[in-house]
């Protein structure tokens, strides 16, 4: 049976699957409960001033009748007397001593308020700290959250004064709310952070209440741009992922992934693009602390199936495919291919290639039904329709190469080959 136990950073979980800061985490009773489900770790929700957050506090986006494809929060930081959660967690450390406990920190913008709350927090044990650089609501006017991680140079000078300080690991927390997660990710390494964190959420707006006017969630006829996470953002947090570790200053720190795990199968892409572990928030909060049980033996299941002892066999293996679009073999080239057992008769397909794409399906009027075949002259291998099919592997892609060779964009422009000819 395959071994899920963690090490990041020196610290130690039976699983790699930590609760991301967010409500879940605000308190111990919450906390208790996650941990007797099985969660490997907990980031406990954002300790510094103490705030009064606001009524309601969430929305979210649904899709096609599924409810939750995205969520929305315009929660702050913990709104509980700093000593309360710091009693706290030195409460759970004492009944869970074998489950990583990181704790989230925004301190007010200066040295001072950081050695303070680093030290205050250090005292109940934690085993490591995180970095709030990415909350994108409510208190950015004050130099914190992802006014903090939008500049890589204030983030470069927070992280100096973390470390002159702080004694256990330190993760620092990337807004992705930037063109590009690099240049701060760049600047914490620099000023000595241990490890990073991403995605923070996404500013954004949910919808619109048609009858009121007013933007979701409502708060006595107002609203925010609030912080967007769930299933919606995990491509974005994929590729922030990958860029790091694309990059020769940060591709060899640890990263703990975040932003849309809901399944097994979202940690090992997470894994896969280099991530050591996965934080969990949207599903929890939607489905319970107990999905813990599926995310470990699908994951198990799956290393058993593949060969993978452990977690660190497989973490950053897909990394390497990943390049540029100018690399890409032009040569290579796929066609639809419907399996006549398995359609229905639908015609989404049809629709979508003749509307949107290549018009590379034939359509055959019949009785009882008509039926779809793939024009193979004219598919340029798009897999449109494969994508709108209904029926799991009704339409696969078959490779017919063109060439015998792997040719490249640069390549093929330095040859003066013609465009319909490659």
């Amino acid at each position: 049976m395959a071994d899920l136990s963690s090490n990041f950073l020196g610290i130690k979980s039976p699983n790699p699957f930590w609760l991301a800061s967010a409500p879940p985490t605000d308190k111990k009773i919450n906390v208790l409960r996650a941990l007797e489900a099985g969660w490997g770790g907990i980031v406990w929700k954002t300790l510094g001033s103490q705030v009064k957050n606001v009524s309601s506090r969430y929305s979210a986006v649904n899709f096609h009748g599924g409810k939750v494809m995205g969520f929305n929060n315009i929660e702050l930081i913990s709104d509980r007397p700093l000593q309360i959660n710091l009693d706290e967690i030195k409460e759970v450390l004492r009944l869970f001593p074998d489950r990583a406990m990181i704790v989230s920190l925004m301190a007010d913008n200066s040295r001072d308020s950081w050695h303070e709350l680093i030290k205050k927090v250090e005292d109940t044990g934690a085993h490591g700290l995180e970095l709030n650089f990415g909350c994108p609501h409510g208190m950015t006017e004050r130099g914190m959250g992802a006014a903090v991680g939008q500049d890589p140079e204030i983030a470069r000078m927070v992280v100096e004064w973390v470390m002159e300080c702080a004694t256990v690991p330190v993760i620092t927390k990337l807004t992705p709310n930037v063109h590009s997660v690099v240049p701060t990710g760049k600047a914490v390494v620099e000023a000595g952070t241990n490890a990073l964190s991403l995605i923070n959420t996404i500013q954004s707006v949910t919808g619109i209440n048609l009858d009121t006017l007013v933007p979701n969630p409502n708060v006595a006829g107002k609203s925010v741009f609030g912080g967007y996470c769930g299933p919606a953002v995990k491509p974005i947090a994929l590729k922030f992922l990958t860029t790091l570790g694309q990059n020769e200053l940060t591709k060899n720190v640890p990263v703990s992934g975040i932003g849309g795990v809901s399944t097994w199968k979202d940690a090992v892409e997470f894994m896969l693009l280099g991530a050591t572990n996965v934080q969990v928030c949207t599903a929890v909060m939607t489905h319970g602390f107990r999905i813990i049980e599926d995310l470990c033996e699908g994951l198990s299941n799956w290393m058993d199936e593949k060969g993978f002892a452990n977690a660190t066999d497989f973490i950053g293996k897909s990394l390497p495919v990943m390049t540029n679009w100018e690399e890409l073999d032009i040569n290579y080239h796929i066609v639809a291919n419907i399996n006549q057992d398995k359609c229905i008769h639908c015609g989404l397909c049809y629709i979508a290639c003749e509307d949107t794409a290549h018009q590379a399906i034939n359509l055959s009027y019949g009785t009882p039904y008509n039926t779809y075949s793939i024009k193979e002259p004219e598919c340029v291998g798009c897999n449109l329709c494969s994508l709108v099919c209904p029926v799991d592997n009704c339409i696969t892609m078959i490779e017919q190469r063109k060439g015998d060779e792997y040719l490249n964009w640069k390549e093929f422009q330095k040859r003066g080959l013609p465009l319909n000819d490659h």
